[in-house]
């Protein structure tokens, strides 16, 4: 920041027209005090981005004004960029969906408790019947008449305030719900359960052969209507609102026209409707301006001349922090001023809340604060680090900005960032400075909880300030504590590297604080910037070690043909074939060990390894295992969703099935079948993988690892699982990390091809099976044009192609190599193809088997058929992030027999059976050889 007179370089300027001298507590009531709509007119007025009128405004010169045509003038230096005329607000999508589910759960209550509803609604009949004739009478009339002209009154009322855009809004919403209202009637009517329409419908008192509507087609726009308005916020509206909605609904239960289950219906679909109107189109922006704020300052006793907004970089978390300007005052050091209002509080708001739901309670910060408990909070923590005798910027007033914002007031700290330093000027000193202001934040227990480097000043003199305490928490636990000095640890090692920023810490802390973070030494317990700077590090540091491996193998290369004799003119003889394959090894391996070299000299230490390594240095005893933070992970949380997902729908298969008879007739020698089919998998995933390892390993040890397969999957993805668990047993038989990974590379890319060929081609059958011509289906058809456009979206879409292109070169880096080994062994690409086969037509065999041992004579359907339906089931269950494929997979082949002709009581069980013999039975057994291998070395 400059000097008190001079501005932020970078910055426009532009002006805002205030009222005169003398009337600040006038422009200030106004503020707080006029509606939505009047401030949108307000800011209407206001030049957004506009030129600078400081020439015809009034001029401070030795402390006193000059009024220039009579006009009050506040200069505003960087005030806003063009602001958009209207925002979407997370907190109308949250509404949105709120309403979404309460739909769905009053639908699913209507659906699946039918005798509730009904008792329910016989109650309320009996009550309301008992009100006097007149009284409802009078309430039908009085709530007809009011539920139409409330809503006219307050248009009207909006229209002479210059209102109209929020009207605007209101009527979209009528009309969408009223179209939404059309849809959900025609839906009860026509397709809905039976128990769904009785619980929304009953016989209309007026004729005898029709039911009254499930949801009431000018009630449902009516709220739709004043919610997108604006009607809820303001009191007197919103009373006689509810008075006429009471009152409607009670005058259409007593004449028996609805249930109660449509009067919710109706009211949330309204509601619904009208929020995700709001968030499509967006609410009219009402974020104060210029003006606003020099109102506001004016307002707590100042006597501002310009505001210069702060600019942000594009590497600093805007998040929630507010807009910051630095003010000249005509009389007093300059002020730094914070706005906050509510758009800016709402950032990142999904981002929080998807931390909440992931991290434990003590790792977290609510999603969501009030303006007015943002307020308290920072201030709260401003007075407490001071007096914790941290250097912090010194809060000296605070106000409201109308409805949606607040303000505070800092004395003028200057300085600048740490991110903002170049690494000569960050000294040790420096780094010490730093640490001693964590230092008095703990000795009160007061957590910062964003120790960045942009919430790090120093000003002129070298003094350390901690700034942007906003998030920050009195008296917090040890863990937090904790937090905040690894989170230090790894800010300050980012700029002066581990050794200085360890180093620094033990100099101020002592060497015990130091190393009880470690446990909090994790990306998860970092700002969201850093972790980002961290994945940035991590890429460059594994294209630096790919550049290495490449120019070692080119030199090691390059040497060998440097090495070779010049054999021209010369005859020599030529060496026999078991010579020539030993000169190949031989050379094969040098280039491996030149790589494996030239690898682990460009191999770096991640920031956080390097950090943990230096405080082992000072306390070789200290914890390292990290502390767990996570409540619950992504990954099961998704498998937990996916699996109830086919739980239930499997569920709701097997509940219209008799299973006594089902067993009693089942054919018991198709199931042994299946089992033998299922066992012998083992064998085939075995030769499938060997194949595309040139190496010697032992076979039956790899059956063994395909077993033990089998339990991995079940605590991991099934792409995910498979792949981790083979190539760490390659390695454990002796084959080269690099060359074990290519060799699961190469085996699961040509799975790939073989798996998609087959797929097409028995597709291709099944459509001609029941045709003399050699005709595709229509659904083979149809899956080639799909591919195909999929195909030219992402090579026409440049950073879809630039993303495939990346991952298929690091694919082919290692794979082709390692494919082109195997060529040249016939003996194991046959090995390699046949398993791959074999592995298919024991999978499709088994779930042929499952199928028999369940239908009769005319319910079997074709082998194609099975084996179109596995192969789909098969892919969806490898994309699919639950361990084993649980639900998509079953979902997939359940659904996909029942299209090719199964009936659903024959589909359900067979493959119920067949996931039964392929993935929850064989878990004992692989975890018995999981252990075993385990115990040998192999894993």
């Amino acid at each position: 920041m400059k000097q008190q007179g001079a501005h932020p370089e970078g910055t426009q300027s532009t002006s805002d027209a205030s009222s005169r001298p003398g009337t600040a507590d006038a422009d200030m009531k106004a503020i707080g005090d006029r509606g939505d709509g009047e401030q949108d007119e307000a800011a209407k007025d206001e030049p957004r981005k506009g030129a600078d009128t400081s020439d015809t405004g009034r001029k401070a010169v030795e402390g006193k004004a000059y009024d220039l045509d009579e006009a009050h003038v506040d200069e505003v230096e960087g005030d806003e960029p063009l602001l958009p005329a209207r925002v979407h607000r997370p907190s109308d999508l949250m509404r949105l969906l709120v309403g979404v589910l309460g739909i769905a759960l009053l639908l699913a209550i209507a659906a699946f408790a039918h005798g509730t509803t009904s008792g329910l609604e016989q109650d309320i009949n009996k009550g309301t019947g008992q009100a006097p004739d007149v009284f409802s009478k009078m309430a039908g009339l009085v709530s007809s008449i009011a539920i139409l002209l409330v809503p006219v009154a307050f248009a009207i009322e909006r229209l002479i305030k210059r209102d109209g855009l929020r009207i605007a809004d209101g009527v979209l919403a009528a009309v969408l719900a009223h179209g939404v209202t059309l849809a959900t009637d025609l839906w009860v009517a026509r397709a809905a359960p039976e128990s769904i329409r009785d619980a929304l419908t009953q016989p209309s008192p007026g004729d005898l052969g029709s039911l009254t509507d499930p949801v009431h087609g000018y009630l449902a726009p009516v709220i739709a209507y004043m919610t997108a308005v604006g009607m809820s916020r303001r009191p007197r509206w919103r009373a006689v609102l509810w008075a006429v909605l009471v009152l409607y609904a009670f005058s259409m239960l007593v004449t028996g026209y609805t249930t109660p289950f449509s009067i919710i219906l109706t009211l949330l679909i309204g509601w619904t409707v009208a929020y995700g109107t709001l968030y499509a189109v967006g609410s009219p922006n009402v974020r104060p301006t210029g003006r606003t704020l020099m109102a506001g300052l004016r307002h707590v006793g100042f006597r501002p001349v310009s505001a210069a907004r702060e600019e942000i970089s594009d590497t600093q978390e805007t998040g929630d922090r507010g807009r910051r300007y630095f003010v000249t005052l005509e009389d007093g050091p300059p002020l730094d001023v914070t706005v906050v209002d509510r758009e800016q509080q709402a950032q990142g708001f999904f981002y929080r809340a998807w931390r909440n739901l992931t991290l434990r309670g003590f790792a977290t910060r609510s999603s969501l604060q009030s303006l007015r408990q943002a307020l308290e909070q920072e201030a709260l923590l401003a007075y407490a680090a001071i007096a914790a005798g941290a250097n912090a910027p010194k809060l000296i007033a605070t106000s409201e900005l109308g409805p949606d914002a607040v303000m505070l007031v800092y004395e003028h700290s200057g300085g600048h960032t740490l991110d903002s330093l170049s690494d000569k000027e960050i000294t040790d000193d420096l780094l010490r400075g730093a640490w001693l202001q964590v230092k008095a934040l703990q000795s009160r227990r007061i957590a910062h909880r964003r120790l960045v480097g942009d919430a790090i000043l120093v000003d002129r003199s070298g003094k350390v300030i901690i700034s942007d305490l906003r998030i920050g928490e009195i008296a917090a636990n040890n863990l937090l504590l904790r937090m905040d000095i690894s989170q230090l640890l790894v800010t300050l090692g980012l700029r002066v590297g581990a050794e200085r920023a360890v180093a620094s810490a033990v100099s101020v802390l002592g060497p015990d604080a130091v190393a009880d973070c470690l446990p909090m030494l994790q990306p998860i317990a970092l700002s969201r910037s850093t972790r980002a700077t961290l994945r940035k590090l991590a890429r460059e540091r594994a294209q630096r070690e790919r550049e290495a491996v490449l120019e070692a193998s080119r030199h090691a290369k390059q040497a060998r043909t440097e090495e070779a004799p010049d054999d021209s003119g010369v005859v020599l003889d030529k060496p026999d074939k078991k010579t020539a394959r030993a000169q190949a090894r031989a050379e094969k391996r040098a280039i491996d060990e030149a790589i494996d070299e030239a690898l682990q000299e460009a191999r770096e230490e991640d920031l956080l390894t390097q950090i943990r390594h230096e405080v082992l240095l000072i306390r070789p005893q200290a914890p390292v295992e990290p502390a767990r933070l996570e409540r619950v992970r992504p990954r099961t949380l998704i498998s937990f969703i996916a699996g109830a997902i086919g739980a239930y729908f499997l569920l709701t298969q097997l509940t219209h099935i008799e299973f006594g008879p089902l067993i009693s007739n089942a054919q018991w020698g198709w199931v042994a079948a299946a089992a033998l089919f299922s066992a012998a998998s083992y064998f085939a995933a075995a030769m499938a993988l060997l194949g595309f390892v040139p190496e010697r390993v032992p076979f039956r040890r790899t059956v063994a690892a395909q077993v033990a397969g089998s339990f991995v999957k079940i605590v991991a993805p099934a792409a995910v699982g498979g792949v981790a668990l083979n190539t760490r047993f390659l390695q454990r038989a002796g084959v080269r990390p690099g060359l074990a990974v290519a060799s699961v590379g190469a085996s699961q890319l040509f799975g790939l091809g073989c798996h998609i060929l087959m797929l097409l081609a028995f597709g291709y059958l099944t459509g001609t099976e029941k045709t003399p011509s050699l005709s595709p289906s229509r659904t083979v058809i149809a899956g080639l044009l799909t591919v195909a456009v999929l195909v030219l979206v992402v090579t026409s879409v440049p950073f879809l192609r630039k993303f495939v292109v990346t991952r298929v070169r690091s694919l082919f880096a290692g794979v082709v190599p390692r494919m082109l080994d195997v060529l040249q062994r016939p003996q194991k690409l046959v090995t390699g193809i046949g398993g791959m086969l074999l592995l298919t037509a024991c999978f499709v065999m088994c779930l042929d088997a499952s199928i028999r041992a369940f239908g009769s004579q005319g319910t079997s359907i074709s082998l194609t058929s099975v084996a179109v339906v596995f192969l789909a089931g098969n892919a969806l269950g490898s994309a699919a992030p639950t361990p084993g494929g649980v639900g998509a997979v079953d979902v997939t082949l359940t659904v996909g027999l029942i299209a090719v002709g199964l009936p659903s009581e024959v589909a359900a069980p067979s493959v119920l059976l067949f996931r039964m013999l392929t993935l929850w039975l064989p878990v004992l057994p692989g975890w018995l050889a999981f252990n075993h291998l385990t115990r040998k070395g192999a894993l």
